[in-house]
């Protein structure tokens, strides 16, 4: 299993994994080609040396899963670096198979790695599935969050 950084050749192969549940269905437009607003967002997630967009492979150098890393800079906490966990998703065919919990593994080694203090992320209330997930490998549900849409 090999993580790395996503390059614009992956676009295609992540916006199919983050179309590939109920909610993914309401809030993605999936379509070949794909709508240019996903190849601008990744050349500003590209450009942003606070953003890593990673892909993981298998043998075969088929992408297989994918998590987005936000490392944000606080004054509080006295000076701390966070570290936000977002699009977290593994190809259908490969769930259940433990690869989100070695992705997860990735992602708290890498944030280790930045020196982070805390590692975040948010979960969709209608996913308790995810969040059960999430609070096996250790995160608390220690804030209320709240979100405005626009």
């Amino acid at each position: 299993m090999i993580f790395r950084k996503a390059k614009a050749s992956d676009i295609y192969a992540i916006v199919k994994m983050l179309v590939d549940d109920e909610l993914g269905k309401q809030r993605e437009n999936f379509q070949n080609p794909l709508p240019s607003e996903y190849i601008n967002a990744f050349k500003k997630i590209d450009a942003d040396e606070n953003q890593e967009l990673i892909v993981v492979e298998n043998e075969d150098a088929e992408i297989i899963g994918t998590l987005q890393l936000t490392f944000i800079q606080y004054l509080n906490r006295k000076g701390a670096l966070r570290a936000q966990v977002e699009s977290v998703r593994v190809r259908n065919d490969q769930r259940g198979l433990g690869l989100g919990k070695k992705m997860f593994e990735w992602a708290i080694e890498r944030a280790k790695e930045k020196q982070v203090k805390i590692l975040q992320l948010t979960s969709d209330k209608q996913r308790p599935r995810a969040i059960k997930f999430y609070e096996d490998l250790g995160f608390v549900a220690s804030h209320e969050g709240m979100k405005m849409h626009f």
